[in-house]
C-alpha cells in the first residue's frame, strides 16, 4: 500500500498526539542562553549570518590515523614499548666507534620489527577508511534553489540545507522534519542503529510546515531555527522555528537523527541542523583507542627488569675492563699489545682507565642487547597473525545461512580472549534475531500452541526432568509439521484445534472469534500488499504487534487496509466456511505507554455496535475486568504463569461494548485532553483513557517469543560455568529486557531482583515544577537510597547463598555513573549474578564499560551489532561485533567479528584458551633463552677480556637468533608443545653448543 492511499490518512484524529499545536514548555525559555545558542538559517546556508557561525561540515571519520598523523602516532605506538625504544638508542650508538658490531646488524632488525607492525596497523586502518569513504560519498537530494533538488554527497551537506530523503534511505545528518508524503506530515523511522530497537518510531512535523509537499514549495521557503547546542542526548531536543514571523516550538517529535532509516513513508523534507561530528550519533561515539593486551603490558615490566639487569652487567663488565686497562702497563710496555693501543686514543689507554671504563659501559649496553629480546615483539606479531588465521578459518564459527565466517580484524588481542572476566552485551540483534514469534495463546481458559521455547528445553534438561523426554517427542512432532508447511516470519504457532479454520469446532468458538478479531483490529500496523506475490506484510511500531497481526492472518483474519477512519480485513465466516470482507470504523486509538502498559482501539462494527478492544500487561488488565467478565480469569492466570516460566512475553486480551452516550462524553473529554497545551497533557490523556478502559470482558492471553539466536542460553550457561560475568546493556524498555533475561537464562525463576527505578509520584511532581535542581537532587538521593537497600539485600542473600540480579533503568544509570555514586553502584553490581541496564544510551554503555574496566582491573569484552554499540566496543579491552542485520558500524569498530552470539563460547573457551596458553609459553621460553644467551655472552666477554680471544661474529649471532631460536619459539606459540617444536629447540641448542 503506497502513494496516494497513505496521503489520505489523518492520524491526529485517532492518535493521541497533536498536529503541531503551538505551546512552549519551560525548557524553551532557555533558547539563546548557554547550551542553547545554535542558530540555523534554513534554505540559506550561504548567507552572511550563517558564514559567521562557521559550523562544521558533514564529513565523518572513524579511522585511528590520518595521512598526516599516521607516522607520528604509529611511531609513538611502537616506541612506547620500552624494548623498541632501547633498540632505537642502540641503533643510533651503532654508528659510533663505540659499537662492538656493524650498524646494519642492529638497525635492520629494528626496521623490520617497526615496519612490519606499522604495516599491519596501516592495513587495518585502511579498511576503516574505505568504510568512511563509502558513507561520506552516499547521495541525498538537496535543494539547489528554484525548487530543484539534486543529488549531493553526504560530506558536502551544510547546516541549513533542505534535503529530501526517500523511503528506505538513511538520514545523512540530524534533521528537523518539515513535511512528508502524508498530508499530516508524519513519517515512520527505524532507529536500530541508534538504540538497537527494531520497532518503528512515529514522527510528525509542525502544522505550519506540513503543507510543503512538493519540491517547488521550497523555492521561496525561509525559516530560522534556534535550538540547543550539539550534545549526546538521543531522547531530548529543545528548539524553536521562526516561520512567517511566527514562533513554533520544536521537540523530539520533529527531530530525525543521522543513521536512522525512513520506513513506510515515500519521502520527507527536512532542514539540516547538526552535521558531521555535531550529530547526536557521533557525539555518542568515542575515538578509536589504542588497545594493548595485558600480557604485552606485563611483558614490558619484565623488559624493564631485564634492562636493569643489563645495566648491572654492563657496570660490572666496565669495572672489570677499567681495572684490567689500568693494570695494562708493565715496565712501560703494554701487556695486551695485540689490542693495538697505538691506533686508539682513549679506549685502551691505561692512563685514562676511567674514561675507557665509561666508554666500555656504553659498548656493553649494546653488546648485551641480546638480553633484551628485540625479536620477541616481531615473533609475537607473527604468532598472533597465524593465530588469527586459525580464528578466521574455523568452520565451527562459520555461519552458513549468511555466508559469514569469523574475522579477527586485529591480531593484537588474541591472548586477551583467554582472560575475559566480564562480558557486556547488547540485546537486540546480539542475543536475539530481531524478530518476535507468536507461539502460544490462552483463549476461553484453554491453552493453545505446542511450540517449545529454548528456556523450556534448557530448564527441563538442567533439572533432568521427566518432562525432557516429552519435550523431545513434542519437538519432533513440531519439526515434522514445519517440514510440511513453509515457515512464516513472526508465526511459530502449531495447534490443529484452531488452525485451518478448525476453531469453529471448539466449545467456545464465539470467544475464539472475538479473540482473533481483536488481534486483527487492535494495533497501529500499516499493511503493504505485494500484488505480484498476493501476500500482505506489515510495518508495525513494535515487533510483537507485527507478530499479532501475522498470527491473526494465519488463523483466518487477514488485515489488509487502513484508511483515515477504517480498518478492513478478511474474516473467516464459520457459517459459510469462506473468507468474507469486513470493515470497521476506527474512531480512536488509545496508545501504549510504559506507564499505561496497555493499548486500546474504539471501533464501530458493521452492525453499528461500539466496541472497545484492549490488550495489555496482566498487572493492569485483570484489575479492569468486570465481575461478569472474569469467567476464565483463574485459568488464564495459570497459563500466563506457565508462559512466563517458558520465557515468553504475555499480553491479556479483553473487550467490551460501549453505549453511544458514554462514547460521546468520552470523545469530548479525550479531544479536549489531546488539545491541552499544558505540561499535564499526557496525564490528562491517560486519565480520560483510564475511565473508559474498565468493565472489560476477558477473552484470553497471547504469548510471543522474542526469538533468541540459536544456542544463546547454552552459550551463556557455559560462559557462566567458566566464571565469566555477563551484563546486558540495552536501549529497550525494562519489561522487554527482563523478559529476554529470562529467555536467555541470564535471569532465573526464584532469583531475587534489585530494581533501581526511582520514578515516584513525588519526584515526578518536582520535575514538573520550576525547581529543576531540587528535582535532580531528589532523584539522585532516591538512587543512592535504592543502591544502599540493594547492598543490604545482597548481603543477606550472600549469607543464604541466593542469587541476585540487578536491573537499572537509563535515567537512574545517569545518576549512578556520577563520580560520588559510581563506586557504590559498582560494588553492588559486581556482587550480583546478573546485571541488566535498560534504556541505556550509547554514551552510557561506553561509560559503564569504562567503569567496570578501570575499577575492577579485569579484562572486559563488549559485544554488539549496531552503531549504538560502537562506543562500548571501543571502550572495552576487546570489542566483538556481530555481523547481523543492522549494518557494519559495529563490525568496523570491533576487534573481532562473528555472525552469531553462540560463537562467543568457542572464541573464548577454545581460541582464547589456546592463544593465551601458547603465547604465555612462548614468552616464558623467549625470556629464558635470551637471559641464558645474554649471560653466555657476558661470561664469554669477561673471559675474552683476560684471554684476548676474539669475542664473536655478530652476523653469526644474528642468524642464530633469527633462524635457530625465533622460528622454534614461533612454532611453540602457534602449534603448542608438539614434537616438531621440541625438535627445533633441540637442534638450536645443539648448534649453539657446537659453536661454543
Amino acid at each position: 500500500m503506497v502513494g496516494g492511499r497513505r496521503k489520505k490518512q489523518h492520524f491526529s484524529r485517532i492518535h493521541a498526539f497533536t498536529c503541531g499545536k503551538a505551546y512552549f514548555r519551560g525548557d524553551h525559555s532557555l533558547i539563546g542562553g548557554p547550551g542553547f545558542s545554535r542558530v540555523v538559517y534554513c534554505n540559506d546556508p550561504e548567507c552572511f549570518e550563517a558564514s559567521l557561525l562557521n559550523y562544521g561540515g558533514n564529513y565523518v571519520r572513524s579511522t585511528k590515523y590520518t595521512l598526516a598523523t599516521f607516522f607520528p602516532k604509529s611511531l609513538f605506538e611502537q616506541f612506547r614499548r620500552v624494548a623498541n625504544f632501547y633498540f632505537l638508542i642502540c641503533a643510533i650508538l651503532s654508528f659510533t666507534p663505540l659499537s662492538p658490531y656493524s650498524s646494519i646488524s642492529n638497525v635492520l632488525p629494528l626496521v623490520v620489527v617497526i615496519g612490519a607492525t606499522m604495516g599491519k596497523e596501516a592495513v587495518e586502518d585502511w579498511k576503516r577508511k574505505k568504510q568512511d569513504i563509502e558513507m561520506n560519498n552516499r547521495k541525498v537530494k538537496v535543494h539547489q534553489g528554484d525548487g530543484r533538488f539534486e543529488h549531493t554527497k553526504w560530506m558536502d551537506l551544510k547546516v541549513g540545507d533542505i534535503v529530501k530523503v526517500e523511503k528506505d534511505e538513511f538520514f545523512p545528518a540530524d534533521l528537523i522534519l518539515l513535511s512528508s508524503s502524508y498530508e499530516e506530515a508524519i513519517c515512520y523511522v527505524e532507529t536500530m542503529n541508534l538504540d538497537g530497537e527494531t520497532n518503528l518510531k512515529l514522527k510528525q512535523a509542525l502544522e505550519a510546515t506540513s503543507s510543503l509537499h512538493e519540491d517547488s514549495s521550497f523555492q521561496n521557503f525561509k525559516a530560522v531555527i534556534r535550538c540547543e547546542d550539539p550534545n549526546a542526548n538521543l531522547y531530548s531536543f529543545v528548539g524553536s522555528l521562526e516561520f512567517r514571523k511566527e514562533q513554533y516550538p520544536l521537540s523530539p517529535q520533529q527531530l530525525l537523527l543521522r543513521d536512522s532509516k525512513l520506513r513506510n513513508t515515500d519521502y520527507i523534507f527536512g532542514a539540516v541542523i547538526f552535521t558531521g561530528h555535531d550529530t547526536k550519533v557521533i557525539q555518542n561515539s568515542t575515538e578509536p583507542p589504542s588497545k594493548r593486551s595485558k600480557i604485552e603490558r606485563r611483558m614490558d615490566k619484565i623488559v624493564y627488569f631485564l634492562f636493569a639487569l643489563l645495566v648491572l652487567l654492563s657496570v660490572i663488565g666496565s669495572i672489570f675492563f677499567g681495572i684490567t686497562t689500568r693494570e695494562d702497563l708493565e715496565n712501560g710496555k703494554m701487556t695486551r699489545w695485540y689490542l693495538r693501543p697505538d691506533e686508539t686514543t682513549i679506549y685502551y689507554d691505561p692512563e685514562r682507565a676511567t674514561v675507557a671504563a665509561i666508554l666500555q659501559f656504553l659498548t656493553a649496553l649494546m653488546l648485551y642487547s641480546y638480553l633484551i629480546p628485540i625479536s620477541l615483539y616481531v615473533s609475537i606479531e607473527v604468532v598472533k597473525v597465524l593465530q588469527s588465521i586459525f580464528i578466521n578459518q574455523d568452520l565451527h564459527m562459520y555461519y552458513e545461512e549468511a555466508d559469514k565466517p569469523a574475522r579477527a580484524r586485529t591480531s593484537n588481542l588474541n591472548e586477551e580472549l583467554g582472560q575475559v572476566d566480564t562480558i557486556l552485551s547488547d540485546k537486540t540483534g546480539t542475543l536475539t534475531c530481531n524478530s518476535m514469534e507468536f507461539i502460544k495463546c490462552s483463549v476461553a481458559g484453554t491453552s493453545y500452541g505446542r511450540g517449545i521455547t529454548e528456556v523450556e528445553k534448557a530448564l527441563a534438561w538442567r533439572k533432568v526432568s521427566p518432562l525432557a523426554q516429552d519435550l523431545t517427542e513434542e519437538e519432533g512432532q513440531v519439526e515434522e509439521f514445519k517440514k510440511e508447511k513453509p515457515s512464516v516470519k513472526g508465526f511459530n504457532f502449531l495447534d490443529e484445534r484452531i488452525m485451518n479454520g478448525n476453531w469453529i469446532k471448539e466449545p467456545r468458538a464465539d470467544v475464539i472469534q472475538k479473540f482473533l478479531l481483536l488481534l486483527a483490529v487492535c494495533h497501529t500496523a500499516i499493511p503493504e500488499v505485494d500484488e505480484e506475490a498476493g501476500r500482505t506484510s506489515y510495518e508495525a511500531e513494535s515487533p510483537d504487534e507485527a507478530a499479532f497481526v501475522v498470527a491473526a492472518r494465519e488463523l483466518g483474519f487477514e488485515f489488509y487496509e487502513r484508511t483515515q477512519t477504517s480498518i478492513s480485513f478478511y474474516e473467516f465466516d464459520p457459517l459459510s466456511g469462506k473468507k468474507v470482507e469486513r470493515s470497521y470504523n476506527l474512531l480512536n486509538i488509545l496508545e501504549f505507554s510504559s506507564s499505561r502498559k496497555r493499548m486500546s482501539v474504539i471501533v464501530r462494527n458493521e452492525e453499528g455496535k461500539l466496541l472497545l478492544l484492549c490488550k495489555g500487561a496482566d498487572s493492569v488488565m485483570f484489575e479492569r475486568l468486570a465481575k461478569s467478565g472474569q469467567e476464565f480469569a483463574e485459568q488464564t492466570k495459570e497459563h500466563i504463569a506457565e508462559y512466563a516460566d517458558a520465557g515468553l512475553r504475555t499480553l491479556v486480551i479483553a473487550y467490551r461494548e460501549i453505549d453511544e452516550q458514554e462514547y460521546v462524553e468520552f470523545n469530548e473529554q479525550f479531544t479536549e485532553a489531546k488539545n491541552l497545551v499544558s505540561a499535564d497533557r499526557e496525564e490528562m490523556i491517560e486519565e480520560v483513557a483510564g475511565k473508559i478502559e474498565r468493565d472489560l470482558i476477558l477473552l484470553g492471553a497471547t504469548a510471543v517469543e522474542d526469538k533468541l539466536q540459536n544456542g544463546v542460553p547454552e552459550c551463556i550457561d557455559k560462559l557462566a560455568q567458566a566464571g565469566i560475568k555477563i551484563w546486558v546493556l540495552t536501549g529497550d524498555k525494562m519489561e522487554t529486557a527482563i523478559n529476554i533475561g529470562f529467555a536467555c537464562s541470564l535471569l532465573r525463576q526464584g532469583m531475587k531482583q534489585i530494581v533501581i527505578n526511582p520514578e515516584t509520584p513525588e519526584i515526578k511532581a518536582l520535575e514538573k515544577s520550576d525547581d529543576k535542581s531540587a528535582a535532580a537532587a531528589a532523584f539522585k538521593a532516591s538512587v543512592l537510597q535504592q543502591i544502599a537497600e540493594g547492598k543490604r539485600l545482597l548481603s543477606s542473600s550472600n549469607k543464604n547463598s541466593e542469587a541476585v540480579a540487578l536491573i537499572v533503568d537509563g535515567k537512574s544509570l545517569t545518576s549512578a555513573l556520577e563520580d560520588d555514586v559510581k563506586d557504590n553502584f559498582l560494588e553492588l553490581a559486581i556482587g550480583c549474578a546478573s546485571v541488566i541496564c535498560c534504556r541505556s544510551s550509547p554514551k552510557q554503555k561506553a561509560l559503564v564499560t569504562r567503569l567496570v574496566k578501570s575499577k575492577t582491573g579485569s579484562t572486559t569484552l563488549a559485544i554488539g551489532d549496531g552503531a549504538n554499540d560502537v562506543g562500548m566496543l571501543q571502550e572495552a579491552d576487546i570489542g566483538v561485533g556481530i555481523s547481523g542485520v543492522e549494518g557494519m558500524q559495529a563490525v568496523m569498530s570491533s576487534d573481532i567479528a562473528i555472525a552469531q552470539f553462540r560463537f562467543l563460547e568457542r572464541l573464548l573457551l577454545v581460541h582464547g584458551h589456546w592463544c593465551y596458553r601458547r603465547i604465555s609459553s612462548m614468552i616464558c621460553y623467549f625470556f629464558y633463552k635470551n637471559i641464558a644467551f645474554g649471560f653466555t655472552i657476558f661470561f664469554y666477554e669477561i673471559y675474552a677480556s683476560f684471554s684476548g680471544q676474539a669475542v664473536y661474529n655478530d652476523w653469526f649471532l644474528s642468524l642464530y637468533n633469527v633462524f635457530f631460536t625465533s622460528l622454534p619459539v614461533i612454532a611453540l606459540g602457534v602449534f603448542d608443545q608438539d614434537v616438531s617444536s621440541r625438535l627445533c629447540l633441540k637442534v638450536s641448542l645443539r648448534f649453539l653448543e657446537w659453536h661454543y
